[in-house]
């Protein structure tokens, strides 16, 4: 009876393990999404993610066609991404369809701008799927199980651990960013609080001068 106990102990704690691991995956490890952005006739649509250092990103995009005929031929596109210090990371003009793909090398928000090309039909924009991959989301787990010889559960493991790993990765870059912060919010206020005491002292000084001058001015005239 003691023994059944403990076996469903187990069972229950490893359930809760695999729930928990889940629900961080969930919110701390990025989750592959298709984005639909309708890009106007004029003017620049942009997204961007922020992403740490060392990390792959892939992402695949293409025009949306509509099923019904029309008389005039698909829009083409211009992409350009950029990393936060302005690298440019891929570029490319007059195309329906495209990738990319990059290591990132910056710590950082990535920035990936969409743009129509001059010929277009006018007042008529364009709708693009984009398919946005990074860090464990952008790994190829087909290659991942035949150069491991892994498959079922055991893949389903190394996907967790891929997840654990990447979520420790993700909350040593919070901790970073937050020590960062901390450091700019203490220089900052250190600095205000100079200011503060600088400008007190302005403050002090032009009364004293004020003060010695009148009394001159009256002394002067014999008012007092």
């Amino acid at each position: 009876m003691a023994q059944n106990l403990t076996s469903r102990g187990r069972a229950v704690c490893s359930v809760l393990v695999v729930l928990v691991l889940l629900f961080l995956t969930t919110n701390l490890v990025p989750v592959t999404e298709a984005i639909w952005l309708t890009i106007p006739t004029s003017g620049t649509k942009c997204v961007s993610e922020e992403i740490q250092n060392h990390v792959v990103v892939l992402a695949d995009y293409y025009v949306v066609v509509d099923e019904a005929p029309q008389q005039y031929r698909t829009p083409t596109i211009s992409v350009k991404v950029t990393s936060p210090y302005g690298n440019n990371l891929h570029h490319v003009e007059n195309v329906t369809h495209g990738q990319f793909a990059f290591t990132t090398t910056e710590s950082g928000s990535y920035l990936a701008c969409f743009w129509l090309d001059g010929e277009h039909q006018e007042g008529v924009g364009a709708t693009l799927n984009l398919d946005w991959r990074s860090g464990i989301a952008a790994r190829d787990w087909d290659s991942v199980a035949k150069q491991q010889k892994v498959k079922g559960v055991e893949l389903e493991l190394i996907k967790l651990e891929g997840a654990v790993q990447a979520i420790h990765d993700n909350l040593n870059y919070l901790k970073d960013r937050e020590a960062e912060m901390r450091q700019v919010s203490e220089s900052t206020n250190s600095k205000v609080a100079w200011l503060s005491i600088m400008s007190l002292g302005v403050c002090i000084v032009v009364s004293a001068l004020q003060l010695w001058h009148l009394k001159t001015y009256f002394r002067k005239k014999k008012l007092i």
